[in-house]
């Protein structure tokens, strides 16, 4: 709803002549002149509703009783918006509003459809014209049940016994701890700026885009390296693990009645965008790729001897966070997230599917860069597929060989009977959920999917959604507040895995006389994201800046090293905040111990001119 608010001397209007979509008014109402007045212009758009009318009455009293408004004149004025409600919708919408803002003011409305004339006099001063748009936010049924608190958190040891989270020890166990109590608050809100806020800033990472949307960023070429290679790895996973890459569309309409009905069941906030001048449809930007990879699966044909059949892809999707949660890479609304979907013939073998995906996501995460010491897991599920499926829930905390915090719903609210997250503690103690998988049980009769089983019948698969790693944007958060978490408490300095550090390899002529030599160097580590320090600064401010950027090995090129045909090298993994760790090696034996720590894993090229007095800056100094 658009809303023009004008405080006026007065404003008369005068209906000269009906619409084809006019109300009908009888001869009184034609015209009329309202003294010391808020006149209010209304556009009705597509998608509103009532509670976009409380929303609008609360604005339009707030308004008037800051100027002192005697009266209040709504006044319909299509030409506010080209996404108009359709007539009937907009008529029934503005006599609610009339009608809820009666009770506080004296209340006129002009009459809807009509050309009128009008004349008003505004007063002129700073409030006596304002403009206001009120947005309805669909919010899902499962999200409010999730708010509501419609489950019991308990904590499972390594047996498989079930604990309340009062009686349990947590003194072993102090991010399990934080967990729990972060998921007991339900609250999401952050208060304070986390570390890896100021660490994506300084490593040129990422920013935020004060041009977007709140919770959409900007990603520097270092970004955008290290999420290339996040996604390809996890593709290569995937691929590896037998599912088949798609590619889906990033919108959809919001009044198609499967992906309506679909709303109601997934536990985000949708990020509505309305309806286009030429459509007659509103639109949603997807909140993962569920959507089109059912449609997709709803047109196959598909027999029981395909199953199970996974299907993924990577590709951004958006969801409507709280301001209040928004901060840095944690928690964003547009977001690149892995997504693959697994059809299964039953439950049995989703069960079987589950168990194996549970070790999938494990895997991943230890190749990003995380042991099961790095996050908490949440195992949650319905009391009845406990009851029928305890042996599953006690595998899976053997796999991870330590205890687990549990959440049991009475009913099922969501499409879901069971999912698993792996959760980062970070050092506000907020939790993340990186992996998850999740066991489907509407969807497939939702959508119509169905494949042949042996006996010629067809019949409804049960879904397995899985997002190995969570969002990329969140691993990289993952990474950057456990490299603050290790060196705050450990000593350690802080970096990220070889196999995603922008450069690899640093080189730093000591003098110009060093620079051939250096140069020569450079070219022999074909393979490896290595640059060259040709700036004209002193060797103490080039090392560390090569420390402020995490550099893994920086090699120093002297009289010595041009001497011995040798390098003076520093190894950052193996040194520490009071110690630094210096090697020599000739340039074969540190070209093949890099690439010998990184095989395996994706590769790109350097982000940055190879010379670093090429190199733009892109943030300032902090």
């Amino acid at each position: 709803m658009q809303l023009l608010l004008i405080h006026a001397d007065f404003m008369e209007y005068e209906a000269k002549e009906r619409t084809k979509v006019a109300e009908d008014i009888e001869d009184e109402r034609r015209r009329g002149r309202v003294e010391e007045v808020l006149a209010v212009l209304v556009a009705v758009e597509s998608g509103d509703d009532a509670a976009v009318v409380e929303q609008a009455a609360r604005e339009i009293l707030d308004v008037a009783r800051t100027v002192h408004a005697e009266r209040i004149l709504l006044y319909p004025y299509a030409h506010l918006s080209p996404n108009l409600a359709p007539p009937n919708v907009s008529i029934e919408l503005l006599k609610a509003l009339e009608e809820r803002l009666r009770g506080d003011f004296e209340v006129h409305r002009a009459p809807f459809g009509w050309y009128k004339a009008f004349t008003l006099r505004c007063k002129g001063h700073p409030l006596s014209e304002l403009s206001r748009r009120i947005t309805g936010r669909h919010e899902s049924a499962a999200l409010k049940a999730e708010e509501r608190g419609e489950s019991r958190f308990y904590i499972m040891d390594c047996d498989g016994t079930l604990h309340e989270p009062k009686d349990f020890d947590f003194s072993a166990l102090e991010n399990l701890r934080k967990f729990y109590e972060y998921e007991a608050a339900r609250s999401r809100v952050v208060d304070r700026m986390p570390p890896h806020v100021e660490l994506m800033r300084r490593l040129e990472i990422a920013d935020y885009e004060p041009s977007s949307d709140s919770g959409n960023l900007r990603f520097y070429p270092k970004g955008a390296l290290i999420k290339e290679l996040i996604k390809s790895y996890v593709s290569q996973a995937l691929e590896k693990y037998g599912a088949m890459r798609v590619e889906t569309p990033l919108m959809y309409s919001m009044d198609h009645p499967t992906l309506r009905s679909y709303l109601d069941r997934f536990p985000a906030r949708q990020y509505s965008v309305g309806k286009l001048p030429e459509e007659s449809f509103s639109l949603f930007l997807r909140f993962a790729a569920c959507f089109g990879q059912f449609m997709m699966g709803k047109d196959m044909e598909i027999s029981y001897k395909h199953l199970p059949l996974r299907m993924f892809e990577i590709a951004s999707s958006f969801r409507l966070e709280k301001r209040g949660e928004l901060v840095g890479l944690r928690r964003l609304r547009n977001f690149t997230m892995p997504d693959m979907h697994t059809l299964c013939r039953d439950m049995e073998q989703a069960v079987e599917e589950f168990r194996s995906q549970f070790r999938l996501c494990m895997d991943v995460l230890q190749g990003i860069g995380f042991d099961t010491s790095d996050y908490e897991v949440a195992i949650r599920f319905t009391k009845d597929f406990y009851d029928a499926h305890r042996d599953l829930i006690e595998s899976l905390v053997s796999m991870v060989n330590k205890p687990v915090l549990v959440e049991i719903w009475e009913k099922r609210f969501f499409y879901f009977v069971l999912k698993f997250e792996f959760n980062f503690i970070d050092a506000l103690s907020k939790a993340s959920a990186l992996s998850t998988v999740q066991i489907d049980v509407e969807n497939a009769k939702r959508y119509n999917i169905t494949y042949v089983d042996a006996d010629g019948e067809r019949k409804f698969p049960v879904i397995l959604h899985c997002s190995p790693s969570g969002a990329i944007e969140r691993c990289i958060y993952a990474l950057l507040e456990r490299a603050y978490m290790k060196m705050e408490n450990e000593g350690r300095l802080p970096m990220l895995p070889l196999w995603l550090s922008p450069t690899q390899l640093r080189i730093i002529p000591v003098a110009d006389r060093h620079v051939g030599f250096a140069e020569g160097i450079l070219k022999s580590f074909e393979g490896v994201r290595a640059d060259l320090d040709d700036r004209d600064e002193t060797v103490a401010r080039k090392i560390r800046d090569a420390g402020r950027e995490w550099i893994p090995f920086v090699a120093v090129v002297g009289d010595k090293e041009v001497e011995n045909n040798v390098l003076t090298v520093t190894v950052r993994g193996e040194s520490s905040m009071k110690k630094q760790k210096r090697i020599e090696i000739t340039t074969e034996e540190l070209k093949e111990l890099i690439k010998r720590e990184v095989e395996g894993f994706p590769f790109r090229g350097l982000p940055l001119p190879q010379r670093l007095s090429k190199r733009p800056k892109f943030v300032g100094a902090s």
